[in-house]
């Protein structure tokens, strides 16, 4: 595809909702004119109203990161481009917001590297190995259960079970709570959503309220675990000592929301833009099936590419500085939009072309480089792949078979509902 010539840079408007319920195409066309015009782009602060209890910080405006280029450049420095004003968020975060989402990755050195740290002593190779373990067996049970149907929301039956499931595990959150941690996780990551916010409702309320009941939920397993110890991630994090030091309680909740709306909202998404991408790509699709495992590591890349599933991160200047050889003061805001640097000319060659062989891949959908890449990619990639190899095995003319309902969002590449049909009982490969 190429810009629409007709675009007029001034009327691109990030900030606005509007923007983000626009056609695919014209989004894309919009992004590519970005890139090559107004890389740093100055946008409007977004228009949020709080309840009269909550003091927001001062709106003000930020740059649009739109090259690959850029993006890394900021990414690798964050001395100079910092998380710890906000990293999710085109606003400061007022204050009550912190409690629930001021996670790892909100944070900088040293109390980052300090939380990372801890975490990552819980990641030992026995654990992550029987995680692995459990994604296939996870698998295997999700496809059980919709294989004689012939027709399935590919969301809500499929793509959202498979992360829900390792990450509920992985804590130690049972299976009758599965379903609170998804609708919660939702509205966390889905609040500018009416399904999940209804129109007039307040989106403030609805955040916080989902974060301290997902708060309520991992502090009374994390007491639990203290007195009784088991072998899953909650002990290991609650006993977790390095150096004397150990997660606090909000530490705990606070990295537990992390965990179910980065590890179970962006593979989910990923998974559904995967079945979308394959059945509006035969011949990709093809490709992968004839000979799955040559081909499945460059097809997740490829899908994680395409997907964006987070659509952006912010950093803020430390100091004055440059980016791409451009000015930037202390303080700016800097919105460093994945979702862009992945469609980039100038690095991926015909990058609106869907490539299940496409390498080299050097895509940020988990992040730019530095400390704040996805401490979760290899467990995604895994997720992923298992779920397309059994996909492809026991459904194999699985397929979309209407329109994808998406999330309302500037900040998640979400899709809602998805149906597919394939012949019950499966087909033969």
């Amino acid at each position: 595809m190429s810009a629409n010539p007709t675009i007029c840079l001034d009327d691109i408007d990030l900030s606005d909702l509007a923007f983000w319920a626009r056609p695919l195409e014209e989004r894309e066309a919009a992004f590519k004119a970005l890139r090559q015009e107004r890389p740093l782009a100055w946008m409007p602060a977004p228009k949020i109203e709080m309840p009269s209890a909550i003091e927001l910080p001062e709106l003000t405006g930020y740059y649009a990161v739109t090259r690959h280029a850029d993006v890394l450049e900021a990414s690798r420095q964050p001395e100079l481009f910092c998380s710890g004003k906000g990293a999710t968020s085109q606003l400061d975060m007022p204050e009550p917001f912190l409690e629930f989402f001021g996670s790892m990755i909100n944070m900088d050195d040293p109390r980052h590297a300090r939380l990372r740290r801890i975490v990552s002593t819980a990641f030992t190779p026995k654990m992550i190995k029987t995680f692995e373990d459990q994604v296939q067996v996870a698998a295997d049970r999700i496809v059980d259960e919709v294989i004689d149907k012939g027709e399935a929301d590919f969301v809500t039956e499929i793509a959202a079970r498979l992360p829900l499931k390792i990450i509920c595990d992985m804590m130690g959150v049972p299976e009758s709570d599965y379903d609170f941690v998804f609708n919660k996780s939702n509205v966390i990551l889905g609040a500018t959503d009416p399904e999940y916010v209804p129109e007039g409702g307040d989106i403030a309320v609805a955040l916080l309220s989902a974060g301290a009941e997902l708060s309520q939920l991992v502090t009374e397993l994390g007491q639990q675990r203290m007195k009784e110890p088991t072998d899953d991630l909650t002990s290991a994090l609650v006993n977790a000592n390095v150096e004397g030091e150990h997660l606090n309680e909000s530490e705990l909740a606070s990295f537990f929301i992390l965990l179910v709306v980065a590890g179970n909202e962006t593979t989910r998404n990923a998974i559904s833009h995967g079945m979308r991408l394959l059945t509006d790509h035969p011949d990709q699709r093809a490709a992968w099936m004839t000979d799955f495992e040559g081909v499945a590591a460059t097809a997740v890349e490829e899908i994680v590419r395409v997907a964006s599933p987070v659509i952006f991160m912010r950093r803020t200047a430390t100091r004055d500085a440059t980016l791409g050889g451009r000015p930037v003061n202390e303080g700016d805001k800097l919105i460093l939009y994945y979702w862009s640097a992945n469609r980039d000319e100038n690095v991926f060659d015909n990058p609106f072309r869907f490539d299940v062989r496409r390498d080299p891949n050097p895509h940020v959908g988990f992040g730019g480089p530095g400390p704040h890449f996805c401490l979760g990619a290899h467990l995604a990639r895994r997720e992923i792949t298992v779920m397309f190899r059994e996909l492809f095995k026991r459904i194999p003319d699985i397929e979309v078979s209407g329109e994808p309902s998406r999330l309302l969002s500037g900040f998640i590449n979400g899709i809602k509902h998805l149906p597919v049909t394939f012949t019950p009982g499966g087909a033969a490969a």
